[in-house]
């Protein structure tokens, strides 16, 4: 069944937030792509602005959506990886993320909002899940959950930043390998720790009393 003109204007307005950004996407090019006349837009939306803020508002939801596996099933750990390992079209550049480059959006009260939003909501999962990795043991109690949290994000934003730069996707699988390692090793550092005898200190032996002579 064809999509109505309406949701036709929300995809092409999705597609072109992604591709070209907000400030260099037109009115006339979101019509050619949603292949609707000029007039569907002006029926069901006030303007570019207020279709770019549906449509911004629902590709934010869809990542938010994204991180609620870091509150899924499995062990906290295993639902950080897992979330980490998702795919993720590094050359294509995060559909959130890209927009904070876009002078108009930061510009714009209302659509910067959605994008801060969205990024809250994903940290402050982060942030739980790797509390609760934390309480499990399967980090150490040294982490500062808000920090870490924060650098796993800047991992896969920079992993786009990488990808796009070298039109690779290697740069962001590499750095999703890495981020993964460097939680492989601080769980390993808690195992050996929990491995390693306690020393324990020897009673020196009394000395000896000076016979006088």
């Amino acid at each position: 069944m064809k999509a109505g003109s309406r949701q036709r204007l929300i995809e092409a307005m999705e597609s072109l937030l992604w591709e070209r950004g907000y400030a260099a996407t037109s009115p006339r090019e979101v019509l050619d792509r949603a292949a609707v006349g000029q007039g569907s837009m002006y029926h069901h939306f006030s303007g570019k602005h207020e279709l770019a803020v549906e449509a911004l508002s629902i590709v934010a939801g869809e990542l938010a959506g994204e991180s609620s596996l870091l509150e899924g099933e499995g062990s906290p750990l295993e639902r950080i990886k897992r979330y980490l390992s998702l795919p993720r079209p590094g050359t294509r550049g995060c559909r959130v993320g890209r927009m904070t480059q876009d002078p108009q959006v930061v510009a714009d009260a209302e659509l910067i909002t959605i994008v801060a939003d969205a990024f809250n909501t994903m940290l402050g999962r982060w942030e739980q899940a790797i509390a609760a990795a934390i309480a499990a043991g399967e980090l150490p109690a040294s982490i500062v959950p808000g920090e870490l949290a924060r650098t796993l994000a800047a991992v896969i934003q920079g992993g786009y930043v990488l990808s796009r730069a070298q039109q690779s996707q290697a740069p962001m699988d590499a750095a999703i390998r890495g981020a993964i390692s460097l939680l492989n090793a601080q769980q390993s550092s808690i195992s050996a720790d929990s491995e390693t005898p306690a020393l324990t200190s020897k009673p020196e032996p009394a000395s000896r009393t000076k016979e006088s002579s």
